[in-house]
């Protein structure tokens, strides 16, 4: 049975927040400790009940696409060990597995999101208006369609609690300048593009995904947060996939799509899972896992 972590208390590093899904402790003045728990939030509301190993999966997972985009654009991920860090054994083992350390950088004010599929809110904004976040699409397309190409659809990071917004490229040329905000859109594109190849290969698609930045040496942008795990992005089984309908996933749609059958308003605070709907959750995001990587998690 793997060991399951809603919340981190460390006493040697001070706390600076909690989010979603992290934990996130500073280490001294230029680096953080983020701990990834197994808290699952939907519908931007954390549920009460956490997904065993759901943590260490999204670690293992961003890890391994830290490592395959290097070469496409730096990462937050800092050469510094989490014994130095945390050098009694006591906290450590409440984190190990779940936490890396990282180098502090301001995030961007927007988040990077690519879609390869029409799914989810930009489903919705075709259904409406022909458009996803003011790009133009074909008459005519399905629920879940693959799209002519990928699309770069920007959105405003909201506070906890709060909803994302959806913004069209302009808005993020607003806020980042142009020259920044097509570095974004360009890199963004070529992870996902590079990323959605190789996961094709071990049987996954991947729908869409976002991703968020900061500035690093020189301007140069870093690649922040998490990097195309189950949470940040929708994977569906490429051998179950078809257009028409909403493709059963590798996340937590799984866990959406039961909310839905919920008379919950989608305000805190959130139900509680049926211990089913808990267990299946943790399998999916472990086969995410297995596939993309070619390994699972140790047992703990």
């Amino acid at each position: 049975m793997l060991d399951v972590l809603f919340e981190t208390h460390l006493q040697s590093l001070p706390l600076l927040a909690r989010g979603k899904v992290r934990d996130i402790y500073s280490v001294g003045d230029d680096h953080l400790l983020i701990v990834t728990t197994d808290r699952l939030s939907a519908f931007d509301v954390v549920l009460p009940d956490p997904i065993p190993g759901k943590g260490a999966v999204l670690t293992a997972v961003s890890s391994f696409w830290f490592e395959r985009t290097r070469a496409l654009v730096p990462n937050h991920l800092a050469d510094v060990t989490l014994e130095s860090v945390l050098p009694d054994p006591r906290e450590r083992e409440q984190v190990e597995g779940r936490a890396v350390v990282v180098r502090k950088l301001k995030a961007l004010p927007v988040e990077a999101i690519v879609r390869g599929y029409l799914i989810g809110s930009g489903w919705k904004d075709y259904q409406a208006s022909g458009a996803v976040c003011g790009i133009q699409l074909p008459d005519g397309l399905q629920l879940a369609a693959q799209l002519p190409e990928a699309i770069y659809t920007p959105s405003t990071k909201a506070e906890l609690g709060d909803h994302d917004v959806n913004i069209d490229y302009a808005r993020s040329v607003d806020l980042l300048g142009a020259d920044l905000a097509s570095r974004v859109r360009d890199v963004s594109l070529q992870i996902y593009t590079e990323a959605a190849r190789y996961a094709r290969l071990r049987g996954i698609i991947i729908a869409d995904t976002k991703f968020e930045f900061g500035l690093g040496d020189n301007d140069g942008l870093v690649l922040i947060d998490e990097a195309l795990t189950p949470d940040s992005s929708r994977f569906w089984p490429q051998d179950e996939y078809r257009a028409g309908i909403s493709p059963p996933s590798f996340d937590k749609q799984f866990v959406r799509d039961y909310l839905e059958t919920l008379d919950w308003d989608k305000t805190p605070p959130g139900p509680k899972l049926p211990e089913d709907i808990i267990q299946r959750t943790a399998e999916k995001y472990q086969q995410a896992l297995r596939r993309l990587t070619g390994k699972g998690l140790p047992t703990m």
